[in-house]
């Protein structure tokens, strides 16, 4: 596959070896180049580069180009290079898009199981979607951290979870990756009845031994929504069975710091929640390997929230502000406001249940524009603050496809969108 040059910046490298916009690219060092991936293993710390080109005239020229390690080319390269998502093969039974309503916009049904934007995002992958041929790109390639889905290493418990036979092959891949000294983090979503128990216990004792190859686990609740008929059965976790959890992460936590100093194993923040348990302090995470998975979000917006604090101790203007949150969060928030808002500022913290989805869904980032507009009509505040992460990346729809111009419209005080981040909101408190 050749790749396009769309630009090439006039004092680069590129610029100065001839390559102009227009060129293809062929191969680096004799290899061809497949994707971004390969582009930033051929280039990234390399000294000496042959490039073989096809110029805009059709015809094929090597260019050596001889750079600083750390020095890049200078161009930019069309969009066939881009790591388009790879679809998900799998069926799994605990799939939140599976679980969704019909009608909404498309790229909300996109299941992707892609081990290149695992690498360069953090997504987390099955591994049962990787041919042969890709895998063994993956160990060349030196691809680490990778963000692995696990679920279970008891493999027809894997098997029967993603309704995929290729999820049988995991631990084989996982040593191979060991092997070839890459690092992954696990994921364990785990469903009550299914993965759970001596299951997890199993689970959790084979990626331990992977370790430092395994560098960590985490153990996040089964989201369930209202929209399951003809899916398989899966009860949602209450306080006891996420309190079972919690003593087997307990355990091997103990193990694991005792033999490897590290806890390994760290259940979710909602699992926690579930569980009742208070959140732990910032040294609990170890760093916070897995707090995109949702473990440590709570306690890191709180050693925010608490610095920003510190640091702007006058009073602010008098006023009414509030906090719409998921249902799950609620009590956490309640406390920090009562805790850490600015004298003066008087904070009302208002759960939105999920009648969107269902109530078994409690988290803000679920939150609907309907929900919202439903449940804080006739609010009395100066000013509503809400989370970014109800909102696309965009920031102008919810996940029900309502625009925020028409929750903006429908209620009477200023709404201000806050980034999930306790500084952040200190300061829109203040104002």
């Amino acid at each position: 596959m050749a790749h396009r040059i769309e630009a090439v910046h006039p004092h680069g490298i590129a610029w100065r070896r001839g390559i102009r916009p227009g060129d293809s690219i062929i191969a680096i060092n004799g290899e061809p180049v497949l994707d971004e991936i390969d582009y930033q293993a051929f280039t990234n710390n390399k000294s000496k580069l042959d490039i073989l080109l096809q110029r805009a005239d059709g015809k094929e020229e090597s260019v050596r180009i001889i750079k600083a390690k750390e020095s890049a080319l200078g161009m930019t390269i069309a969009d066939t290079m881009v790591c388009r998502p790879r679809a998900c093969r799998n069926k799994c039974i605990f799939c939140f898009i599976d679980q969704m309503p019909p009608g909404m916009r498309d790229t909300l049904y996109v299941k992707d199981d892609d081990w290149r934007l695992s690498l360069m995002m953090g997504n987390y992958i099955t591994l049962t979607n990787v041919d042969a041929t890709e895998f063994e790109r993956i160990l060349k390639r030196k691809a680490s951290p990778l963000y692995i889905s696990v679920h279970a290493t008891d493999m027809d418990v894997r098997v029967s979870m993603m309704k995929n036979p290729n999820a049988r092959h995991l631990m084989e891949r996982l040593n191979q990756l060991k092997d070839a000294g890459l690092h992954f983090h696990c994921q364990i979503v785990l469903c009550p009845g299914w993965n759970d128990g001596a299951v997890l216990e199993k689970t959790l004792t084979d990626l331990a031994a992977l370790w430092p190859a395994a560098q960590s686990a985490a153990l996040v609740p089964v989201g369930l929504t209202k929209y399951r008929e003809g899916l398989a059965d899966i009860k949602p976790f209450n306080q006891e069975s996420a309190g079972k959890v919690m003593k087997i992460a307990r355990t091997f936590q103990e193990k694991m710091l005792a033999e490897k100093g590290t806890r390994f194993v760290f259940p979710s923040d909602e699992m926690m929640l579930i569980a009742g348990e208070e959140i732990p302090e910032e040294d609990y995470y170890e760093g916070y390997p897995q707090i995109e998975n949702g473990v440590g979000l709570l306690r890191k917006f709180e050693e925010t929230l608490q610095l920003e604090a510190a640091e702007n101790p006058l009073p602010a203007l008098e006023r009414t502000v509030l906090i719409p949150c998921g249902v799950s969060v609620a009590t956490v928030m309640q406390k920090w406001m009562e805790k850490y808002a600015p004298k003066n500022v008087k904070v009302k913290v208002q759960p939105i249940r999920n009648f969107f989805f269902g109530e078994t869904v409690t988290v803000t980032g679920l939150i609907t524009g309907s929900d919202l507009k439903a449940q804080l009509q006739g609010v009395q505040a100066d000013e509503i603050l809400l989370c970014q992460n109800t909102l696309r990346d965009a920031g102008d729809l919810f996940l029900d496809d309502m625009p925020l111009s028409e929750l903006r419209a429908a209620l009477s005080p200023k709404i201000t969108i806050v980034p999930n981040d306790g500084a952040a909101l200190y300061q829109a408190l203040l104002g």
